[in-house]
């Protein structure tokens, strides 16, 4: 069949016998679809279109024309005009535009703002307040806070325009752990423009508060994000930034920028730069002693360099060495961290198929998959994917089938 016979034939299909009838046809319902009944499509409009020379509609007709027939003008025949975009693609992005704008709110409030005063009391206020997000972001994962923390900043933000002096150099240094925690949310979240856009806030808030931990901090933020796109040079590029001037960075920056280059390396296979990055970190870890509210993982999180360790182990499919680290941390972390422990686990999961038992495989991803469908975490969905293709290997046996089930419903409540 030509290209010109496809309209008469969709025509055909819907028992329009004539062109006259089919004009008629579709002028109904093209009245009722636009609610305007002025909407005409001639008998001689319609020959036209079933000619060898169909031209193109507009895109009014072509919307009546879908909804009638079921196709688009270009599977009918009709001769696409340069740029043509189909209004169902214009409906998806708005709709990304409109989550997009979601997600960006909170940190783009259009000003000036009526002045007012800014009390000093409000900067350890929000201090305070972002030690309490920590922990309810282990116990509850991300998408329960995002909301709140961007609420927060917002707050900050419309505070840093009337702040004065160390207030305000406070609030940019509370602001800046903010809007990294909402990366961070977003990371966890499995919405990656997010959690981008977000570190990206992060970066600005730290530059314009001079503070070179955080600027330091705020580069690692960025690798995180890297880390996630499976990027290691980026990684490594941007954790070297970081470290540029590190003796002017307290321990804890130091640290984190080494752990996440570590990262950065096992994604390139360099197991000696992992081990060495990591060795370092651990001669500087005794050395924390800072008061800064934000970046505390490392005082916070039991077994922290192990945990990096054991990660970078499993990324470079040294299964049997990261499964021994992850039975070491999984010893040391409460079952209140639900989130992380879940994470943890399904590394170790993978861990094991790494080093050929997947019947343990299996009885640990039967554990993470009810954390997963609590905590709505896509990091530890993730997890279960690599796991899901570390187990290909015994897909199609029984233990294979018992996977599968496992995981059915992290699946279905994706």
């Amino acid at each position: 069949m030509s290209r010109n016979d496809a309209l008469r034939a969709a025509r055909l299909g819907k028992g329009w016998r004539t062109v006259e009838k089919a004009a008629a046809a579709l002028s109904v319902h093209g009245q009722q679809l636009l609610d305007d009944r002025h909407f005409t499509v001639s008998a001689r409009t319609w020959r036209r279109w079933e000619g060898e020379r169909p031209g193109w509609p507009n895109e009014e007709t072509a919307i009546v024309i879908h909804d009638a027939l079921g196709r688009w003008p270009e599977d009918l025949g009709f001769t696409t005009p340069p740029g043509w975009i189909r209004p169902e693609h214009h409906e998806e992005e708005k709709v990304k535009r409109r989550e997009f704008g979601l997600v960006t709110a909170a940190a783009l409030v259009p000003g000036p703002v009526a002045r007012q005063h800014v009390d000093p009391a409000l900067v350890p206020y929000f201090q305070e307040q972002l030690e309490g997000h920590y922990r309810a972001d282990m116990l509850l994962g991300p998408h329960d806070l995002i909301g709140t923390v961007s609420a927060q900043y917002q707050l900050i933000d419309k505070l840093l325009r009337s702040a004065k002096g160390e207030t305000r150099n406070g609030l940019l240094r509370v602001g800046a752990a903010y809007a990294a925690l909402v990366g961070w949310l977003y990371q966890d979240a499995g919405d990656m423009q997010g959690a981008s856009f977000w570190r990206g806030v992060t970066q600005e808030i730290a530059m314009r508060s001079r503070d070179p931990h955080l600027v330091g901090y705020s580069l690692v933020n960025q690798a995180q994000v890297r880390t996630d796109l499976g990027d290691g040079h980026a990684v490594i590029d941007l954790c070297e930034a970081a470290l540029e001037d590190e003796q002017q960075l307290v321990p804890k920056v130091r640290i984190m920028a080494r752990q996440q280059q570590a990262h950065g390396a096992s994604l390139t296979n360099d197991r000696s730069a992992v081990d060495r990055l990591l060795d370092d970190a651990d001669r500087l870890l005794s050395r924390v002693d800072d008061d800064l509210p934000w970046g505390n993982a490392c005082r916070r999180t039991p077994g922290y360099l192990e945990v990096q360790r054991a990660t970078c182990y499993g990324r470079l499919g040294l299964g049997r060495e990261a499964g021994a680290l992850w039975d070491q941390v999984l010893r040391g972390v409460p079952e209140t961290a639900r989130r992380d422990r879940g994470v943890y686990m399904a590394r170790q999961a993978t861990a094991a198929a790494g080093a050929g038992d997947p019947d343990q495989a299996v009885h640990i991803a039967r554990a993470v998959a009810d954390i997963a469908v609590e905590t709505r975490s896509a990091r530890m969905r993730r997890e279960l994917g690599t796991l899901h293709q570390a187990m290909r290997p015994w897909h199609d046996a029984p233990i294979g089938q018992d996977l599968a089930e496992a995981l059915a419903p992290v699946i279905e409540g994706s």
